[in-house]
């Protein structure tokens, strides 16, 4: 949500009531924000470049979730493997980072957005750990739209430290291995107060998911586009979101099963996909 007026038309507004007509929103979006160093390289950029213009994507597409209705946004801001990189391509990361939550802090505040943050958080930069912790402190009472970086973040790691925690558990006499399900497992990732995403989105084109909340997209929809993320805004996530509403999310059950549960009882299919999924 950056400086400035906001960037919604008057025909924006009519693409966000026909998408709030057309079906449900999804409560949780996810995205896998790829494609700045490419968007950079084809226009001759050096890749800072690329992520400059891909932090102006993300102050509206924050905009734009909070205005349609979604309850969660998650982005993908700097893996584990990102660490790997070129020591002056992170550096410029951290730095960027830092810049725009300066810049940004008091409006998503404003906005009654709330901000937190999932991953390695301790492997950060003291500077950046203590900037979050203010904005977190500063947004923590915000009821609107959850914003949550994802931060030094693997989804190996994130599941790799839930089984730490539940095996200290049992180790302790709290629980026995026998009672560990899918619902109880869940309370020890890093999103453990936050629902798994309806949707995820993936922008350049690739096809794959990165590493990225492994255990918590098991039954999300996916959504690629070859639009790289400097290039991602209002319309597109648009499309996103029309894309999801054509689907059927059936959580591993059939067609049938579905239909024939909503025409018997409205109750019946909920109850189902609760036992699918512990939600």
């Amino acid at each position: 949500m950056g400086k400035g007026p906001s960037r919604t038309t008057a025909a924006d507004k009519k693409l966000q009531d026909h998408l709030r007509k057309n079906g449900s929103i999804p409560k949780h979006i996810a995205i896998i924000m790829d494609g700045n160093g490419r968007w950079a390289k084809r226009r001759a950029l050096p890749r800072v470049a690329g992520h400059h213009e891909g932090v102006n994507s993300v102050r509206e597409i924050v905009e734009a979730c909070a205005q349609i209705g979604v309850k969660y946004l998650t982005l993908y801001t700097f893996s584990t493997e990102n660490w790997k990189r070129p020591k002056d391509e992170v550096s410029i990361l951290m730095r960027l980072l830092l810049s725009s939550l300066r810049d940004e802090r008091d409006k998503l505040h404003s906005n009654n957005v709330r901000l937190r943050t999932i991953g390695d958080f301790s492997s950060l930069p003291q500077e950046v750990q203590d900037e979050f912790l203010d904005a977190i402190e500063l947004t923590k009472k915000n009821t609107g739209l959850t914003l949550v970086l994802a931060l030094s973040y693997s989804g190996r790691w994130d599941i790799i430290t839930a089984a730490r925690k539940a095996a200290e558990e049992v180790q302790k006499g709290n629980i026995t291995p026998e009672e560990i399900t899918d619902e109880l497992f869940s309370r020890y990732l890093s999103t453990s107060d936050i629902p798994d995403p309806d949707l995820l989105i993936r922008t350049s084109g690739e096809v794959r998911i990165s590493n990225f909340l492994l255990w918590q997209l098991a039954y999300s929809e996916m959504y690629i586009t070859d639009i790289p993320w400097p290039e991602f805004r209002r319309k597109e996530l648009y499309q996103a979101v029309e894309s999801y509403q054509t689907r059927e999310r059936r959580y591993g059950l059939v067609s049938e099963q579905l239909h024939s549960a909503k025409s018997t009882h409205k109750g019946y299919v909920q109850r189902i996909i609760e036992s699918v999924t512990g939600v």
